[in-house]
Order: structure tokens, then sequence, then C-alpha cells
């Protein structure tokens, strides 16, 4: 299960500098209009390919399963024009990690915040720090599946 919301960004949060971002590449093999996909995800040396069914609130089914290289090499072709390129650098917020991804390719300038919870009370409990800006955690148009037909 995945539980999660997602933010712009107003500024970058202090120290922001001083972190070190994993490159990644994602593709999707499967992206339905209701939130259905199927993706591969390279993150540094980890190759994965992940089904997640549509959002209900800020939930949703996720499973995961890790790639060998030569898999993820013959998988990788069928993704052809539905990919995208970020980096993600994690910040310490509380008890919660801030993942901010700051995409490249043709959505260069794009910064984005996401936020992991435990359960959807406290994804509804949670309050944005200063450094959000709006929320785009049911805006399709900034969901990683459509952003990467672009």
């Amino acid at each position: 299960m995945e539980i999660e919301r997602k933010f712009l960004l107003r500024a970058l949060p202090p120290l922001f500098e001083t972190l070190e971002g994993a490159a990644i590449e994602q593709g999707y093999l499967a992206a339905e209009p209701d939130g259905r996909q199927v993706r591969l995800r390279k993150k540094g040396a980890s190759l994965f390919l992940a089904a997640k069914r549509p959002r209900e609130g800020f939930s949703r089914d996720e499973a995961e399963i890790a790639l060998t290289p030569a898999q993820f090499a013959t998988l990788w072709p069928l993704t052809a024009g539905r990919r995208l390129t970020k980096t993600r650098f994690e910040v310490p917020l509380g008890d919660l990690t801030v993942e901010i991804d700051v995409y490249g390719g043709s959505h260069q300038g794009l910064v984005v915040a996401e936020v992991e919870f435990e359960s959807e009370a406290g994804a509804r409990a949670f309050a944005p720090p200063a450094w959000f800006a709006d929320e785009i955690s049911t805006r399709p148009e900034y969901s990683n599946r459509n952003l990467a037909r672009e």
C-alpha cells in the first residue's frame, strides 16, 4: 500500500544544496486513464517493475519486484515514448521523509515534493512546512504517468 501526498514547492528546504541526489529513469509499460499503471524504474543500480492500482483518497495498492539487468534491458525498449528522468533528494522532516524530485528533459525546472505516510489518518493530519506550495496529489497533469507521455 502506498499512501502519499504530493506538492509543488515555494522554495527549496534549508540545507538542500548539501544533499546528494539519486538519478532516476522511469518508463511506463502501461498507463491507464483511471490510474492503473505498470512502470520500470532505474535508480542507481536498483532496477524495479511496479504495478499500481487507481488511487482511493491518498492510498493505492502497489506491488514492486526487483529485476535483473537483463530483464530490465529486455523490457525498457517497450517504454519508448513514455519515459521521464528526475533526480531525487531525500529531506528529513520530523519522523517523515520528503522526497524532492527535480525533473529533467522536457520537464526541466519542475520540482515536486512527495511525502509517504503509514496511514490515511497520518496523511490527512500532515501540516505542510512553509516551503511547500500548492498540493497536487489529485492533479493528473502532475502524475508521473502523464508527465512521461509528453
